[in-house]
């Protein structure tokens, strides 16, 4: 590996795109993959939970399944608002990523606690990474986003941890499992930002 491939390798933060209302652009792309993302958590739990409330011996995960769709629940209603509040539309593709997500959702529960668990902890990944690239992009120019970025981050994080304390990396398939899972988040946000 070169050094310029490493140093290219290791910053994934985008360069800023130069001309007028190209910062508005950007944050307008930034609203949408997020708002998409929350949006698709939300129908992720909201399967998963569907697949596992009331069997026997789920409690505890449906409790919990119902605790983080709530915080998913309240980033994408605040992302709705910064649409709103900036003038951003959402994704055109918001209707197949909620068929994405649900199917996702009801799968990774079907297989079992550990694949769904496996699935939050991919998912989760992906997205703190996200957060964490676009925090360290926006901090200068809009502090009072990246603040609000910042605790979504770490409630995300919060999730993460909380799938691999309870068995994520036991699921079937693991590393299939969540490779797939991680490349078509990636190729989500990619696609959010610009349909």
């Amino acid at each position: 590996m070169t050094a310029s491939s490493s140093v290219q390798d290791a910053r994934r933060i985008p360069l800023g795109r130069p001309g007028v209302g190209q910062p508005a652009a950007r944050t307008a792309e930034m609203l949408r993959v997020d708002h998409a993302g929350e949006f698709a958590a939300v129908h992720i739990y909201r399967a998963q939970r569907a697949v596992l409330e009331g069997r026997r011996g789920k409690d505890q995960i449906s409790a919990d399944l119902t605790e983080m769709e709530g915080h998913e629940a309240v980033h994408l209603a605040r992302f709705e608002q910064l649409l709103t509040e900036n003038r951003v539309r959402p994704t055109a593709m918001i209707p197949l990523w909620k068929i994405a997500a649900t199917a996702l959702g009801a799968g990774t529960a079907l297989m079992g606690e550990k694949a769904a668990h496996a699935c939050t902890e991919a998912v989760e990944s992906v997205i703190e990474e996200h957060y964490a690239d676009q925090i360290a992009e926006i901090r200068e120019r809009d502090p009072d986003l990246a603040a609000e970025l910042t605790q979504f981050r770490e409630e995300e994080l919060a999730h993460h941890d909380h799938a691999i304390a309870h068995g994520s990396r036991e699921a079937p398939a693991y590393r299939l499992l969540s490779g797939v899972i991680k490349l078509g988040c990636k190729a989500a946000i990619k696609i959010s930002e610009r349909v």
